[in-house]
């Protein structure tokens, strides 16, 4: 939901979809980045930036190509949403390397109160890879509005460790929110 009530929905073929407040179609928002779309994979989820208000940023999560098109990750988009258009779009994370050939991508995007995105990924339906600490498959992410690293995320500076990690073993995780009492981010997977 934006902050007037118009809401963003995205699709999974690749469509993000402004509707008005009481869920009329207003027009299908130009701009978004290249998308792998095959089985559980495409457009995935769609965050409001919790300055939006002044920045007009939202954020996409995403299945992104590899460069031959063959595979896919999870990648996530920011851009400034004008009109029906994003504007000034960039990847400002993805998962590397790319496994998935349409299964396992996650994924939900969640702030919590001090700004931070977290990202849940799927391990691509490579199991093992949840337990390899040198990939970002099963793992969930924290990283700033930016994309840039926290600096007190628990891998800082643990060779051959991706810093984004929050949290790791997860098979697909498709559900997080903040507990409204306690602003503890839960997860849920299958």
């Amino acid at each position: 939901f934006l902050p007037d009530g118009r809401m963003l929905v995205t699709e999974r073929p690749g469509r993000l979809l402004l509707l008005d407040a009481k869920g009329g179609f207003i027009a299908e928002v130009s701009g978004l980045p290249k998308i792998f779309v095959s089985g559980q994979s495409g457009l995935l989820d769609v965050a409001v930036a919790p300055d939006f208000a002044s920045s007009n940023l939202i954020y996409l999560s995403f299945a992104k190509p590899n460069t031959r098109g063959n595979l896919a990750g999870t990648a996530v988009f920011r851009a400034k949403l004008e009109g029906t258009s994003l504007l000034e779009g960039q990847v400002i994370y993805e998962q590397e390397p790319k496994l998935s050939s349409g299964t396992h991508v996650g994924s939900r995007l969640v702030f919590d109160d001090s700004g931070f995105l977290f990202v849940t990924q799927g391990e691509n339906n490579k199991r093992p890879t949840a337990q390899d600490m040198d990939k970002l498959q099963g793992k969930l992410v924290r990283i700033n509005a930016d994309g840039s690293v926290p600096a007190d995320n628990p891998y800082i500076g643990q060779k051959g460790v991706p810093e984004q990690i929050w949290s790791t073993g997860h098979r697909n995780m498709q559900g997080a929110a903040l507990n409204p009492w306690t602003k503890q981010l839960w997860t849920s997977e299958h």
